[in-house]
């Protein structure tokens, strides 16, 4: 890391340290802004993230999407483009140095209107539509953020300058190291975009049985492309996919509304029994039963991943 992404590294873990006194994930007055600050590392935390830019200025973060890693920390950002399923795992907190992150989540009509504004043409042949995808922190990255973070210190202010300065942010990450990719994001009929609507689908009817025809009546895609591009963006297919989201909502229900286990497959969309809990216990390294007791031991519920 160098001297100067250094300097404003340690200027926004100084803001974030005083707006976020305890553990926790924070929303704040500004739209679509989340803050976290972790004190100790976390076991996995399954949840689903959605499009957005996440940032760390202390600590180091694990994100795992099917079989693949991604590593950020004060030198790397991540950005999410489509809705997935992912296990984060904060590895590197302490009371010291407590993990310190920001999310914020991404305006696709403002990247839409920002690239018609900048005449950008998109790129019909995208090198890169996956789901997670780290880049490099910038100088000029960081100095609209620590812009916009200082907003909440003048709450006055947030109406007028949080959209200026998210709108700075959104015109670094377009002209920078991930550009392609953000362009995706926003042209409605990308392939990235496409196969989006077509997990928004599964996402508002994943307790109903799989029906491949009306996806790809969706992405306008062939049966080949369709599932080669789903793949290519998720690492998973939509089987997976849908059951993923099946045995997050049934953990969920099972640790908010204390749902015996064999209810909350059925809510989720399981006819078997057997086949919920195999599938969990494949999922979350426990069978359901033993995770409830687990749960009902720890002080508090899991809190779900923040991107």
């Amino acid at each position: 890391m160098n001297d100067d992404i250094a300097v404003r590294t340690k200027e926004l873990a100084g803001m974030l340290t005083r707006l976020c006194p305890s553990d926790g994930f924070y929303e704040t007055a500004i739209p679509r802004l989340n803050l976290a600050r972790l004190s100790e590392p976390t076991e996995p935390r399954h949840g689903l993230y959605e499009p957005a830019l996440c940032l760390i200025v202390q600590g180091a973060k694990k994100a795992t999407l099917g079989k693949e890693t991604y590593i950020y920390d004060p030198a790397h950002y991540l950005v999410v483009s489509v809705d997935v399923p992912v296990a984060g795992h904060v590895f590197q907190a302490s009371p010291e140095e407590p993990y310190l992150g920001i999310r914020l989540d991404l305006d696709v009509k403002g990247l839409s209107d920002m690239m018609l504004d900048l005449n950008i043409r998109h790129d019909a042949s995208p090198r890169n539509d996956k789901a997670l995808n780290i880049n490099l922190v910038t100088p000029r990255l960081l100095d609209a953020m620590i812009r916009l973070v200082s907003l909440l210190d003048s709450p006055g202010d947030i109406s007028y300058i949080a959209p200026l300065a998210e709108r700075e942010i959104l015109y670094w990450l377009i002209n920078g190291e991930q550009g392609p990719l953000i362009q995706q994001i926003a042209n409605g009929d990308s392939r990235l975009r496409r196969i989006s609507a077509a997990i928004q689908h599964i996402r508002e009817r994943f307790r109903e049985p799989f029906d491949i025809s009306e996806l790809l009546d969706i992405s306008c895609m062939s049966s080949a492309a369709f599932f080669q591009h789903f793949k290519a963006v998720t690492h998973m297919t939509p089987l997976q996919y849908q059951k993923q989201l099946r045995l997050q909502e049934a953990r969920s229900l099972m640790f908010s509304q204390d749902l015996e286990v064999s209810r909350a497959g059925y809510e989720v969309g399981y006819d078997s029994p057997s086949q919920f809990s195999r599938e969990y216990s494949r999922m979350f390294g426990l069978s359901p039963s033993k995770d409830m007791e687990r749960y009902r031991t720890q002080e508090e519920m899991p809190v779900v991943a923040m991107a």
